[in-house]
């Protein structure tokens, strides 16, 4: 007889090569069609919501790293909290307008925009939006992320857009919207002014200068003006001094007037020896020394003699690098113009859209200011004014999309006042008392950015995005804004989308009998100005949520990268706290940015990009759901092939783990063949005690009260459980009863019992993170009769604890002899070097141990073969001394059919070389 044929060996449809490339996007098709998405959303309706909201990606180019690891991880909160019991749908959306998509879109044209007219950019521009909508909704399909893909938001669709024009209509008739001449950050390269989230830090070199004004003007008895006497300053934008107006000293720092070969200069006492030391001067004599406040309305005049300037007061003068004495030109930076409005100094700006010297400076009309930087040095140079001067590399403000270095520059624009109503007092109040930030470190972050932000720059000189409704009084020349004809314009919008505001004529857009409130003209311009287009996604929680009976406000979640601190969080955040007066979401959870494995950053020139695309064709996205979850994203998460390559080892043990019990399960129904808990022998009841240890650890990493979101800690509890606790222990020592004990005997559907269990189980709990496996292996495990006709894992329920498992006796029990397998597996390698036994199946194990020990070993004496996988074990009482371990080769002989051996083989005539117990499952099953 071929008794291989009488063992119970595993069969399952489950494969061990996973495929995933091919295998994946079969399970999307079935999961399309059968509209799985869409029954997770009905199963929950009625229950308590929990809302993430998308924060839009922009539709330009293909999905980056960046994007899987933020919408897996947005896939893996809305998977787990759906499997909880909540109504957790998922709207995801689109940014469509603004300078990524038609930086982007010029660059594949060709052309400038003085090459195309608005209109007809417009209409390319939407086309380039839609196509990568649809490019990237595939994309991230592929990841196998759900939500309602045939319904996305997309900030280009006119319901979309007449939203955001209703928001800036509230926003106007509160008060909040001014029109003002102030220093903005500019992109010289793409001619548009940039909001503080549109403007990235990066290396750039300058020219470091130290220059003298002349004292013209003194009221100092002390400081004479003359031909010799000068206030230092020191600055590394040389261009800017030609709109220099003043210059700041602290009212109570230490000033020195000292006589060098330079002549007298004025400068901050405590950075004195500094600059004598880089300009290498001697016989350097101190004539007097003041407060910064003495210095008050000394007058200079300008290098060039454009003007004069006179020296002001000013908090923010530092002493950390210069001289403590801050040349101001309130055309140029934020602060020079707040304290220029205090001293009512004039706001010079020669400087026009692209970043040239206008008329009004015939010197350097047409010059580049950078270019410029050149010529003005060397006047200084001829001039004698200049004292030093080098080039330092150092931070500087770039355009997020061009990546040009940007300057600062006065221009008419339409700003949001975040001081009006205590505006800022409220948005701190909210972001420290009212939202809970993960991890809570972003707490400290945002709030100190709202401190210091300036007023919210909405105007942008561009041509792709919702336009400004305001309108040019012909009369008297003013620009203006009107709630009731922006409310208007909305409904128009809204049916025929912002397209009308380029296409039609202005009589055609505005209310019947509509005149300016001032001077009662009737005649108007359109603006040419639109919106920037973090305003467009800064209001969707007006556009999405508000209306929407499937969703709300606030929404309990906005999970983006740590940048959006400084971005879509504040974007959102102000227009929400003027409108409604709270937040648009409950918490704010961020991510670090993706960087190679050497923890840089990833750029073509270095050639170390990584695309999502890239690996799941070749891995499978499993794979890069798995990279997410084990990654701890606080931090900059990193990747490289070594990091894939681990995780696809990783992911083998988690499927071979889970193929070696759909093996073993093959005639195995739960309802029919579950063993109860009371007669299922110690190991048994151990496992599924680590089960639930396990289970909760694993829920935890989820979402506990302690920790919030830390997925990677779920993802290594399940790998060590199916590593270290199933392959290498429990599964290794289930084989003898699994495949050679009787095909319905106690034993081995006891072992079948609690294989399921863990199954079923983990299945649940690794949904959310390997969603593609997880269903796979609900498609071949055996169901309870209330899961049958359940069409896929993500409508199962969350695992719930069961109490019952934790039976103390039996835990202490177990660990008390698990302690010894370590130094008996020690023994049994031991002895198979020596050559004594081949298989551990050769051993007999001889235990000594004490009276306690003894209790507890004799209670489980039968038990303890299978758990050290040799054929028999012995035990014996000692009083005093050291357990002791014994290994033996085993009585009787090699059974051919479980290849144990036993004292029984031969006994039963017509099977002569088995035992009595493989006899007993022949006879039984065959």
């Amino acid at each position: 007889m071929d008794y291989k044929q009488t063992l119970n060996l595993p069969k399952t449809n489950f494969p061990m090569k996973a495929s995933l490339p091919q295998r994946e996007p079969e399970i999307i098709k079935n999961w399309q069609q059968s509209k799985i998405y869409q029954k997770t959303r009905g199963k929950r309706k009625g229950e308590q919501k929990f809302i993430l909201h998308d924060g839009p990606p922009y539709a330009n180019g293909n999905i980056h790293i960046g994007h899987a690891l933020n919408k897996i991880l947005k896939d893996i909160v809305v998977k787990f909290k759906t499997m909880q019991g909540f109504d957790s749908p998922y709207v995801p959306g689109w940014d469509c307008h603004g300078l990524p998509v038609e930086h982007q879109l010029f660059k594949e044209l060709n052309i400038t925009k003085e090459q195309i007219d608005r209109v007809s950019f417009r209409k390319k521009a939407f086309q380039y939006a839609m196509s990568y909508v649809e490019i990237q909704k595939e994309e991230f399909m592929r990841l196998g992320v759900f939500g309602d893909w045939q319904n996305p938001y997309l900030t280009l669709d006119p319901k979309y857009e007449a939203k955001i024009i209703w928001s800036f209509a509230q926003l106007i008739k509160k008060g909040f919207i001014y029109h003002g001449l102030k220093p903005v950050n500019w992109c010289f390269k793409c001619e548009t002014a940039l909001a503080e989230a549109e403007v990235e830090y990066d290396d750039h070199q300058s020219e470091s200068i130290f220059v003298k004004f002349k004292i013209t003007e003194s009221k100092n008895k002390h400081i004479k003006a003359s031909e010799d006497t000068y206030i230092l300053i020191w600055t590394t934008t040389p261009w800017t001094l030609i709109s220099n107006v003043a210059v700041a000293v602290h009212p109570d720092f230490d000033y020195v007037f000292v006589e060098t070969k330079f002549g007298k200069l004025i400068l901050a006492k405590q950075l004195a020896s500094t600059l004598v030391e880089l300009l290498s001067l001697k016989d350097v004599k101190t004539i007097k020394e003041f407060k910064g406040k003495d210095l008050l309305g000394l007058v200079y005049e300008h290098p060039f003699g454009y003007r004069k300037g006179k020296v002001i007061l000013a908090d923010f003068v530092s002493l950390e690098e210069g001289v403590g004495c801050v040349h101001i030109a309130p055309g140029h930076g934020q602060e020079d113009y707040k304290i220029g409005l205090e001293y009512k100094l004039p706001t010079i700006m020669p400087v026009n859209e692209k970043g040239c010297f206008d008329k009004q400076i015939e010197d350097f009309c047409g010059q580049h200011v950078f270019k410029a930087n050149e010529e003005i040095i060397a006047r200084l140079k001829d001039l004698g004014s200049l004292l030093y001067n080098a080039k330092i590399t150092h931070s500087y403000p770039h355009c997020w999309r061009c990546k040009n270095p940007i300057i600062f520059r006065a221009t008419k624009q339409w700003f949001l006042s975040v001081d009006k109503d205590n505006l800022r007092e409220k948005l701190i109040a909210e972001i420290e008392n009212n939202v809970e930030w993960i991890p809570a470190s972003g707490r400290e972050r945002i709030s100190g950015m709202v401190k210091l932000r300036p007023d919210w720059c909405l105007s942008r000189q561009r041509y792709w995005g919702v336009p400004i409704a305001a309108l040019i009084c012909k009369k008297c020349n003013e620009c203006f804004l009107d709630y009731s004809f922006v409310e208007h314009f909305a409904k128009i919008v809204e049916k025929e989308g912002t397209d009308v505001w380029f296409t039609k004529d202005i009589g055609e857009l505005l209310p019947e009998g509509f005149k300016h409130k001032k001077c009662g003209a009737s005649d108007f311009e359109k603006s040419k100005d639109i919106l920037d287009v973090w305003f467009d996604s800064g209001v969707s929680h007006q556009a999405v949520l508000r209306d929407n009976s499937n969703l709300g406000l606030p929404a309990d979640m906005y999970l983006e990268g740590s940048d959006q601190h400084r971005g879509w969080f504040q974007t959102s955040l102000i227009p929400s706290m003027a409108i409604d007066g709270r937040a648009p979401y409950r918490e704010v959870l961020t991510h670090g940015f993706v960087v190679d494995g050497e923890g840089k950053k990833m750029s073509k020139s270095l050639g170390n990009v990584i695309s999502p695309q890239e690996i799941y064709n070749q891995y499978g996205a499993e794979i890069l759901r798995l990279w997410v979850a084990s990654s701890n994203y606080n931090d900059d998460v990193r990747i490289s092939k070594e990091i894939i390559a681990r995780l696809v080892e990783a992911y083998r043990k988690i499927r071979n783990t889970a193929r070696f019990i759909l093996g073993n399960l093959y005639d195995f129904s739960p309802d029919e063949h579950s063993i109860e808990y009371k007669d299922l022998n110690f190991v048994d009841k151990y496992m599924l005690y680590l089960l639930e240890e396990y289970k909760k650890s694993i829920i935890c990493g989820y979402d506990s009260k302690d920790e919030r979101y830390v997925f990677y800690k779920a993802y290594k509890r399940i790998y060590e459980f199916c590593n270290n606790d199933l392959s290498s222990f429990y599964l290794d020592i289930l084989k003898d009863r699994l495949y050679t004990h009787g095909k319905d005997s106690k034993s081995r559907r006891g072992a079948q019992t609690v294989i399921f269990e863990i199954l079923d189980c983990l299945v649940r709990l690794i949904a959310p993170i390997l969603s593609f496996t997880a269903e796979e292996i609900w498609q071949n495990i055996p169901k309870r009769k209330q899961d049958q006709g359940i069409e896929s894992v993500h409508l199962l329920d969350w695992p719930k604890a069961k109490p019952a498992y934790h039976k103390k006796e039996v835990v202490d029990n177990f660990k008390r002899i698990y302690e010894l397998r370590a130094p008996i597996l020690k023994c049994l390698e031991e002895e198979r070097t020596k050559g004594k036994i081949g298989s551990s199946l050769e051993a007999k194990l001889i235990l000594s141990v004490g009276e306690n020990l003894f209790s507890i070993f004799n209670k489980y004496l039968d038990d303890l073969p299978f758990l050290f996988i040799v054929s028999q074990a012995e035990l014996k009482k000692i009083k005093k001394g050291k357990n002791k371990i014994e290994v033996a080769f085993a009585e009787g002989k090699k059974c051919a059919r479980c290849w144990n051996f036993r004292t029984d083989v031969g006994e039963n005539k017509e099977h002569p070389t088995v035992c009595l117990r493989c006899v007993d499952a022949i006879e039984k099953n065959y």
